[in-house]
Parts: structure tokens; C-alpha cells; sequence
């Protein structure tokens, strides 16, 4: 028997950058319909760490990181993406 899932998309490491910080774009509106539960997305590890390093030194306070590493945790584990 088999098992319905819905489709799914690869996010590289520049589509997940807009799908975060850019809703309007057609990355955005992929990852609304993730959490929504109609597709899947699916992106590698190293996509993950990218981003890591991008908000770790581009959103800092007085010179220092404005997220703690287990705030960037919580943020992965509530993203609508498997990783790979």
C-alpha cells in the first residue's frame, strides 16, 4: 500500500535564505505552505550551517552574536524542513 505524501522541493542554501528573511518571495510563499502541510522541503546540513554563520556575524549587538546558540536551535527545529 502506498502512502500519500505531499511534494517536495530541495531548498539550496540561497532559496532557504529568502524563504527566512523574505516572505514575498517565491521561497517565502513555499515555506507558508510547509508549515501549512500541503509540500515538503527538504535541505542539506551544510545550507544549515551557512546560515548559522550568516546570522552569527551579520546580527550582532555591541559586537556580539543578538542570538544564543540554543535560540538558533529552537529556530531549526521549528522550521517546516527535513534536513538532510
Amino acid at each position: 500500500m502506498m502512502e500519500w505524501r505531499p511534494k517536495g522541493y530541495l531548498f539550496d542554501t540561497n532559496n532557504l535564505i529568502r524563504a527566512l528573511f523574505d516572505e514575498n518571495t517565491a521561497e517565502g510563499q513555499l515555506l507558508d505552505a510547509a508549515n501549512a502541510g500541503y509540500i515538503e522541503l527538504f535541505a542539506r546540513s551544510k545550507s544549515w550551517n551557512a546560515l548559522l554563520w550568516l546570522i552569527m556575524n551579520t546580527i550582532v549587538e555591541n559586537g556580539k552574536p543578538l542570538y544564543s546558540g540554543e535560540e538558533l536551535g529552537r529556530l531549526k527545529e521549528s522550521l517546516p524542513i527535513v534536513w538532510k
